[in-house]
C-alpha cells in the first residue's frame, strides 16, 4: 500500500479540528511534519510529528502532499510556493482572496502535473447530504427556493487575532458564506444573477458578521445567510419544490464531535441525534403528508479518500480548483453587489 507522506501549515482550529484527526487514523497517510511559526502544539496531540518553524521547511523531498490551514490571507502565497515546489496542495477555504490569485494556483498545478484541491469539506455535511439526495430523488419535485444558513451567537471579539483584523478576506462572507454558496452551485449550477447585504451586526465586531446572499437562476432561488447574532434554533435547510418542503435543523455534529476528541473513525461518528432530523412533507393525491428524514451520516472522510484514490490511483478529483476559483468570484461579485446596492448579471465574461 503506497502511504503518503503528510505536512501540515498551522496548528489552529483547522489543522487541530478538521484535517491532523482524519490524517493521523488513517494508515494511507503519515503526518510527518506541521509548520508552526513560534509554538509546537502539534507535538502536544501527536509526539511523533517534526514541528519547523520555517514554511520553506516542510517542503522537504520526503513530503507528498502539504495542508495549508493558516489565516486566509497567506493562502495564495503559500499554497504558490508549495505548487512550485512540485507538492501537492490541499488548502483551506477560502482558496485565495481574489479570482485572479485562483485562476494562477490552478494554472500553476497543471503546469507541476500535481494535485491540487480545496478543503470543501461540507459538502459532506450529514444534513447536506441528505438535502441532496431527496433533490437528487426528485421527492420534492423541481426546486423553487432553497434556503441555506449558518447562524451563531457571538459575544465579544474574535479570540482569533487574525479574524479581528477585518482585512480584505477576512469576514462571515470568506468563512461561511464560502461553504454555503460551494454546496448551492454544487447542486444547481452557477447562477445567472447575484445580490447580497453584507453588513456589521455587533458594535464590537471588526469585521462583516452578516450576510444574506441571493442566487438568481431561471425557475428558482438561492438563499443563504449567516449572523452572528442569531440566538436559538433555525432552520439550516428550508427548501420546496413543487411537488414538497423538507425543513431541517440542527447543525452537522462532526465539528462538534471532532472538538470534543472523539475520532473520525469511532463508532457513531457521523450520526446525527433524533431530536434534529428534519421534515419531509409532501402533497400527493390532495393528501399533504409530513414524514421525519433520517440525516444521511456526515462523511468528511470522503474528502481524504478521494485525494488518496486520486494521488495514488489518478481516479477524478471531487473538490477541483477551477470550480472553487468560481465560487470566489461569486464572493468577488457578492462584494460588489453589496456595495453598490444592486443585482449583477453574471455571463461568460464573468468568469
Amino acid at each position: 500500500m503506497k502511504i503518503i507522506n503528510v505536512g501540515i501549515a498551522g496548528f489552529g482550529m483547522s489543522a487541530r479540528v478538521f484535517h491532523a484527526p482524519f490524517i493521523d487514523v488513517d494508515p494511507r497517510f503519515n503526518l510527518v511534519k506541521v509548520y508552526e511559526r513560534s509554538t509546537e502544539k502539534s507535538k502536544e496531540v501527536y509526539p511523533y510529528v517534526t514541528v519547523v518553524h520555517e514554511f520553506e521547511q516542510l517542503l522537504t523531498s520526503n513530503i507528498d502532499l502539504v495542508i495549508i490551514c493558516t489565516p486566509n490571507d497567506s493562502h495564495y502565497s503559500l499554497s504558490k510556493l508549495a505548487l512550485l515546489k512540485h507538492k501537492s496542495v490541499i488548502v483551506e477555504k477560502p482558496m485565495t482572496i481574489t479570482y485572479q490569485e485562483a485562476l494562477e494556483l490552478c494554472e500553476i498545478a497543471k503546469n507541476n502535473k500535481v494535485m491540487f484541491s480545496v478543503f470543501q469539506n461540507r459538502r459532506w455535511d450529514g444534513d447536506f447530504l441528505t438535502v441532496k439526495k431527496l433533490i437528487d430523488e426528485g421527492t420534492i419535485g423541481d426546486i423553487v427556493n432553497y434556503e441555506s444558513r449558518f447562524n451563531r451567537f457571538v459575544v465579544g471579539k474574535s479570540s482569533k487575532v487574525w479574524k479581528a483584523t477585518g482585512g480584505v478576506g477576512i469576514n462571515v462572507l470568506y468563512d461561511l458564506g464560502v461553504h454555503l454558496i460551494d454546496q448551492a452551485v454544487t447542486l444547481f449550477g452557477f447562477p445567472k444573477a447575484i445580490y447580497a447585504d453584507l453588513r456589521k451586526e455587533r458594535e464590537v465586531s471588526g469585521s462583516i458578521d452578516y450576510f444574506q446572499v441571493i442566487l438568481f437562476y431561471d425557475s428558482m432561488q438561492v438563499r443563504v445567510y449567516a449572523s452572528e447574532t442569531a440566538i436559538g434554533r433555525f432552520p439550516n435547510f428550508a427548501v420546496w419544490g413543487k411537488k414538497g418542503s423538507f425543513i431541517k435543523v440542527g447543525t452537522d455534529v462532526q465539528e462538534q464531535a471532532l472538538i470534543n476528541g472523539m475520532k473520525p473513525n469511532a463508532l457513531g461518528f457521523g450520526e446525527d441525534t433524533p431530536e434534529n432530523y428534519g421534515t419531509l412533507t409532501v402533497y400527493d393525491n390532495n393528501i399533504i403528508t409530513s414524514n421525519v428524514i433520517v440525516t444521511e451520516k456526515g462523511q468528511y472522510q470522503c474528502y481524504f479518500d478521494n485525494i488518496y484514490e486520486v494521488m495514488v490511483h489518478n481516479k477524478e478529483l471531487l473538490v477541483k480548483p477551477e470550480f472553487c476559483a468560481k465560487v470566489i468570484r461569486l464572493l468577488e461579485l457578492a462584494t460588489l453587489s453589496s456595495n453598490e446596492s444592486r443585482k449583477i448579471m453574471i455571463d461568460s465574461t464573468v468568469f
